[in-house]
């Protein structure tokens, strides 16, 4: 350990309340020790290259500098967080007049299209989705078997997926 760290180290015990004190003027009461933390680790990290002539005074302006960098990370973190939580949730949780218009306008292409299925693609989709019944159970219901369940439903989903993306002729 340099000199200088030495006798920063011993002038840091030595002025510890009033650095404290000093501290949490700046990052508040529960700061102050996370501060005095770093502080500790930066002063042992202090070369003797060049001497300090004012011991105190480079302390005071090191504690100063450590509580600004405490303060700018916590305010980057706190605008990390509010960023990755819009990003997650979105800045609304309610949707904008023109999300709403658009989602009734897909809703409603998706009803039409469910009604202009098919028989028995509409049965047997109702069956499934709607009633909750599995593949075997509906096959046995509409008798056909579970392979043709199995293809009524691929067809009629992908026609409603085609029609939900607005892609109602499948291009």
């Amino acid at each position: 350990m340099s000199i200088n760290a030495t006798a920063l180290s011993r002038l840091l015990l030595a002025e510890r309340q009033s650095l404290l004190r000093q501290l949490s003027r700046l990052v508040g009461r529960d700061g102050a020790e996370d501060v005095a933390q770093k502080l500790w680790l930066k002063v042992q990290a202090v070369r003797d290259d060049p001497p300090i002539l004012n011991k105190r005074a480079y302390l005071r302006r090191l504690a100063h500098n450590v509580a600004v960098d405490h303060i700018k990370s916590d305010r980057r973190k706190t605008a990390v967080a509010q960023h990755a939580e819009a990003l997650l949730w979105g800045q609304d949780h309610e949707p904008g007049p023109d999300r709403i218009v658009e989602s009734r306008e897909t809703l409603q292409r998706v009803r039409d299209a469910l009604a202009g299925l098919p028989e028995p693609t509409r049965t047997i989709l109702h069956l499934t989705r709607m009633e909750g019944l599995t593949q075997r159970e509906t096959a046995e219901r509409v008798g056909v078997s579970s392979t043709t369940v199995e293809n009524h439903l691929r067809r009629a989903l992908r026609e409603l997926a085609q029609v939900r993306d607005g892609d109602p002729a499948g291009e």
